[in-house]
């Protein structure tokens, strides 16, 4: 009856670490993101990208493709998420179905972490090279220091070809050309086969005798230093320092093959230049906001005076990479993804052009199944319920003008 139980827990141990192992290796498809999850008051209240362009929607394996646009540092930055003191330029795909060829802010490059000031308006560039072929999800992104990454608006990019045919040639600074895609594929192959070899044996050892059971009986019997032998603690010991010298020796030996190196850049780029944006003409207060909750529809109370020298009239309201667009004065031809534009979600009381010092107060209506679809409405369940968001004024020669909105939210559900 014991041969029998102790077979039994061998073979259950046996049959959880297969289990375990071929989870190892099972990676479901992920297409997109769960930007929807994030917080809405950090969608609205951070970085608002806008002026997106995606150079392509098809790219073949082995071609290029580019993530332009610009986005502005909200000033109203919520006091609970990090500052962007310490900022890195990110694509969000699901894995590395592109490779990231460089990236540029105000015309810089921005191989690492920047420092970004509340406020500001920067461009960005981001050029990206195809590497499996599939139909995916490209967002712009910008991963903040203890405040997690800030996740702007995604396009479906379908990628053609075979990966088999990825290539990622580079130059290194000795001179020598090698493929980053398949260089020293096998050394990496061998290492891993090697200590997950080396981890199955000292499993082994230890689980040659009963396990779990009897171990347990022992240790409520209080015999539990009659588990471990003298034996168990110079094979325990003989594992620990062949791993000691096996590194040691591996670490030398890689020094010897290649003794130039330089270390992974972890330095902070000061400094970025933002866009000189263009006096504002247009003042705007907000006298009131609500979220009527039935209607799925934001409603400002704007007073808008106008100090230019050219009537304009309000065309866009964008908040969390969502934009409501009054298609009397502007119409979409960039081709931003349609669940995140509202052709005709916005209306105004009296839209007609606002003369040159003229102050107007209107009523001003964001409404579009967006608000509930990318969960914009949680906002009015938090603590410190604040909108924010931009308008964007066109005057009589087509030229747009941003202006930056924030204020409380009141929900209505009547």
């Amino acid at each position: 009856m014991k041969l029998i139980k102790d077979r039994i827990v061998k073979l259950s141990f046996v049959a959880l670490l297969i289990t375990v192992t071929a989870a190892m290796f099972y990676t479901p498809t992920a297409s997109a993101h769960g930007e929807k999850s994030q917080a809405a008051f950090m969608r609205m209240r951070t970085i608002h990208w806008y002026d997106l362009n995606w150079s392509k929607d098809i790219v073949p394996v082995n071609d290029t493709m580019t993530v332009t646009g610009k986005f502005h540092v909200f000033a109203g930055w919520p006091e609970t998420v990090a500052k962007p003191e310490v900022s890195f330029l990110n694509i969000g795909i699901p894995g590395p179905v592109f490779i990231r060829a460089g990236s540029w802010i105000g015309g810089q490059l921005v191989p690492r972490s920047v420092s970004l000031e509340l406020g500001e308006t920067y461009e960005f560039k981001v050029l990206l090279k195809a590497r499996r072929p599939g139909d995916w999800h490209v967002h712009s992104m910008m991963n903040v220091k203890d405040g997690g990454p800030i996740i702007g608006p995604g396009k479906w990019v379908t990628i053609t070809g075979s990966m088999s045919q990825f290539t990622n040639p580079i130059t290194t600074l000795t001179g020598q050309t090698i493929d980053l895609e398949t260089w020293n594929i096998g050394n990496i192959y061998f290492w891993h086969a090697f200590w997950y070899a080396f981890g199955i044996a000292y499993i082994a050892y230890w689980a040659r005798n009963p396990v779990f059971v009897p171990r347990l009986i022992a240790c409520e019997a209080g015999k539990a230093d009659s588990l471990i032998s003298a034996t168990d603690k110079k094979v325990g010991m003989g594992f620990a320092l062949a791993t000691m010298l096996i590194v040691a020796a591996t670490m030398q030996s890689t020094n010897e093959q290649y003794p130039i190196t330089t270390p992974l850049q972890a330095g902070l780029l000061r400094g970025m230049k933002p866009i000189e944006m263009p006096a504002r003409t247009v003042a705007v207060k907000v006298d009131s906001a609500t979220y009527r909750v039935p209607g799925r529809a934001m409603q400002m109370t704007l007073t808008i005076t106008n100090n230019g020298d050219s009537s304009v009239r309000l065309g866009e309201f964008m908040t969390a990479s969502v934009r409501f667009l009054d298609p009397a004065v502007h119409e979409d031809d960039t081709g931003y993804p349609d669940d995140l534009l509202a052709e005709e979600g916005l209306t105004v009381s009296d839209n007609s052009p606002l003369a040159p010092g003229q102050t107007r107060t209107v009523e001003v209506t964001a409404s579009d199944a967006a608000w509930e679809v990318y969960r914009l409405a949680d906002l009015i369940y938090d603590p410190d319920s604040r909108f924010a968001g931009l308008l964007f004024f066109t005057d009589e020669a087509g030229n747009r003008q941003m202006v930056t909105i924030d204020a409380p939210l009141i929900p209505s559900f009547i």
